[in-house]
């Protein structure tokens, strides 16, 4: 248990400023072949495969000290200990606000407890960052379904499928677009 509380002391025990963190890692080139394999894909299986890899390059942080924070959230928000996830992500979000993830895996923290108002800033940050993000395209696609926008979740989740169109989503669109005609 003491490693969890470690990384969150430590940004309090360092006076702000005095840790920058650099720029997240560039995998721009590598995005490119997946999202490549994944539009080329002949099943759901080997986009599956593709789109996995995708997410490591995601959850590449910036630095060790980026990396702890964001391990340490998801773990958190695996044992279902949201607050210690959302405070770790507060403090990776702080120290690199420009890493995508800190913001999708916080808004997906937010989502999880219902708090849908709190995940579409997180989603649109992440997007901003990272507008490929499928991760981030998708998330933003639930919540909006979930705060019954159905026209604004089918234009994510529209945006998600042009670059992945295999994602299990895909299953959701035309109830969506249904819901759509209806408004």
């Amino acid at each position: 248990m003491r490693r969890f509380i470690a990384v969150p002391l430590l940004c309090l025990l360092v006076p702000a400023g005095a840790l920058a963190c650099p720029a997240p890692p560039d995998h721009g080139a590598a995005l490119d072949a997946l999202f490549a394999r994944v539009q080329a894909a002949e099943n759901a299986r080997e986009a599956r495969v593709a789109f996995n890899e995708m997410w490591a390059l995601w959850a590449d942080a910036p630095d060790a000290h980026a990396q702890e924070l964001l391990d340490e959230g998801m773990t958190r928000r695996a044992a279902h200990d949201f607050d210690g996830a959302v405070a770790a992500f507060d403090a990776l979000t702080a120290y690199c606000p420009d890493y995508a993830e800190g913001y999708n895996q916080r808004a997906f923290v937010n989502f999880i407890r219902q708090d849908y108002a709190a995940a579409l800033p997180d989603l649109d940050r992440a997007l901003a960052l990272s507008p490929r993000h499928l991760g981030a395209l998708t998330g933003q696609a639930m919540t909006f379904i979930a705060l019954e926008r159905p026209g604004e979740a089918a234009l994510a989740l529209r945006r998600a499928l042009d670059l992945n169109p295999w994602l299990s989503e895909r299953s959701l669109l035309p109830a969506l677009e249904r819901a759509e005609q209806d408004i």
